[in-house]
């Protein structure tokens, strides 16, 4: 895992821009207006975003419009499932665990 993409979205704003840019592609000043941020805060955060290869930009004529790449969420969803499968298995583990102390209650209740 890269954890170049986690320390970018580690920023509020960042995850904002993401969050924002989940529902399709803005110009910065778009950003800016919704996060109530200045121009230059938001294009610092897009930066940042593009470097770390979560967001790309187009130029159309003054203006730079922002979209999210899907590959660093395909390599974090991969990562985060490695994850998932061991909490399965714990939260598996304990059902049947709860399983068997049951049995046991309702056992020594019917005696």
């Amino acid at each position: 895992m890269d954890t170049t993409t986690l320390s970018a979205l580690a920023e509020p704003n960042r995850l904002q821009i993401v969050e924002l840019l989940r529902d399709g592609p803005l110009t910065v000043g778009e950003i800016a207006d919704r996060l109530q941020i200045r121009q230059p805060q938001a294009s610092k955060h897009l930066r940042v975003l593009s470097e770390a290869g979560i967001v790309t930009a187009k130029a159309d004529a003054n203006r730079r419009i922002y979209q999210l790449r899907s590959e660093p969420f395909i390599q974090l969803n991969t990562w985060l499932a490695s994850y998932r499968r061991i909490w399965e298995e714990r939260f598996d583990n304990l059902d049947d665990y709860l399983k068997v102390m049951q049995k046991k209650m309702e056992n020594k209740n019917s005696e």
